[in-house]
């Protein structure tokens, strides 16, 4: 069955009423400056100043930097090798006189010849360029693991904005909930006063007994002590709200009940159940997990490749023996691990390993999700008719308050009567409100499993 219920007004003359009693309130203590929000302007706060946001966009930075390394791996390295080096002896070449022989003007050489070999300091600059052969297997495998840490973080970063806008739309509804909760908290403490006072007078009057002063008194105080515990909830939940914007912790925030809109239509379950497996985040972010776990199989595989460097060098030297000045190198370097202790071995196993792990968790993510989806329409469709219900509860409140003012009119209801049946009917208010708001959250969260922002 769809959870598709229509635009519902979430705002309430009494919610204006107590929005105003709030707003008086910040006039009368100047030195609180209070922020002034909108539903959707309190989203674009968030969006721009949360921390979390703002750690999730580094974490995407951070793998974009990570894949361009892999990347720069692809790429023939050119580097530069100078060297000074000091020889504290040289043997040299001795040529022993007649050593080549005898000619018609003599002995070759005439004389024992000494011939130095290179310098004491000799000098050499060499530019080498390397380009990496057999070794682009594991290379690119590097960079598919790169690419989906990146699509990770991107989905990562997208969800963790939904979340936020999520938090931003719970607190926001919660404080305006906790308002009209205070302003019945506080018409239930004026009606206890009035029964109260109307007690005391019949006690006085020895209409009632003495317990019964005492019993209205206990009910004052409870009232009272909701009143309190009212008021502590809405400061938490401001202090929260303060946080999740980036404002300073303390700052007085006056929410607009006029900036909710509408609820927009969800897709049926059946829709959202056919749309889920391409649009959860979750169930993304496991099937990155396992792109990357099957590029550490094929690059655990590719360890068992020999390495193939082609190189080319020039190279300047200057005090050693039997070489050019300036003289080029060029050819190729082989590499192969003849024997590793079983490591190319163990790191194949164990990249496996956990392919069949993230293979296992995304099932079980699919799985979850799915369960979390149905579980967010069941309670969205239970929502839907328990703001039915409380809708009709207000209906009945307001004709029972209609009543009760009319008697009182001609002296057939006490004042305390008409005080309880109007803080009935605040009540009443407060729990339509509460119950719509709730519905929209249940809505909003659905939407967060798709992957798109609550509203």
């Amino acid at each position: 069955m769809a959870a598709s219920v229509g635009p519902v007004v979430l705002v309430s003359p009494l919610l204006l009423f107590a929005q105003q009693s709030n707003a008086r309130s910040f006039k009368e203590s100047p030195s609180a400056a209070s922020v002034h929000l909108t539903l959707p302007k309190a989203v674009e706060m968030a969006l721009a100043h949360n921390r979390h946001i703002e750690l999730a966009h580094l974490a995407v930075t951070d793998s974009e930097a990570q894949k361009r390394l892999a990347e720069s791996h692809l790429y023939p390295t050119i580097r530069n090798q100078s060297a000074v080096l000091h020889i504290t002896q040289l043997e040299g070449v001795k040529i022993p006189a007649g050593v080549l022989g005898e000619t018609s003007s003599g002995f070759l050489p005439a004389e024992t010849l000494n011939i130095g070999q290179g310098a004491l300091t000799s000098y050499t600059s060499g530019t080498e360029l390397a380009q990496p052969i057999t070794q682009i297997f594991k290379i690119r495998a590097g960079v598919k693991a790169a690419d989906a840490d990146l699509s990770s973080a991107h989905i990562q970063s997208d969800d963790a904005e939904h979340g936020v806008a999520l938090l931003v739309h719970k607190l926001y509804y919660g404080i305006l909930v906790e308002q009209l909760r205070g302003t019945a908290a506080k018409d239930a403490v004026d009606a206890a006063t009035v029964v109260e006072q109307e007690t005391k007078r019949g006690v006085d009057e020895g209409k009632l007994l003495a317990e019964a002063e005492l019993m209205s008194r206990t009910d004052l105080l409870d009232k009272q002590q909701a009143a309190l515990v009212s008021h502590l909830n809405l400061d938490d939940l401001t202090l929260q709200l303060d946080d999740a914007l980036g404002l300073p912790l303390g700052t007085p925030l006056f929410v607009d009940p006029d900036s909710l809109g509408d609820a927009s239509v969800l897709p049926t379950r059946a829709e959202a159940i056919a749309l889920l497996l391409n649009k959860s985040p979750a169930i993304l972010s496991a099937r990155q997990t396992v792109d990357k776990a099957n590029a550490g199989v094929a690059a655990a595989r590719d360890e068992y490749i020999p390495e193939l460097t082609g190189v080319a060098r020039y190279s300047y030297q200057s005090g050693l023996p039997f070489l050019a000045h300036n003289f080029g190198t060029f050819g190729a370097i082989f590499t192969y691990n003849l024997f590793d202790g079983g490591e190319r071995e163990a790191k194949l196993q164990d990249a496996r390993i956990k392919l069949t792990m993230a293979q296992t968790q995304l099932k079980q993510v699919e799985a979850d999700v799915s369960i979390e989806l149905s579980s967010a329409y069941d309670k969205a469709e239970q929502l839907e008719q328990l703001v039915g219900v409380a809708t009709q509860s207000l209906e009945a409140r307001e004709e029972s308050f209609r009543i009760q003012s009319e008697r009182a009119k001609v002296n057939a209801e006490l004042a305390s009567g008409v005080a309880a049946a109007h803080a009935a009917l605040t009540s009443a208010h407060m729990n339509v409100l509460n119950s719509q708001l709730n519905l929209s959250l249940a809505r909003n969260s659905i939407r967060r499993l798709l992957g798109a922002r609550p509203e």
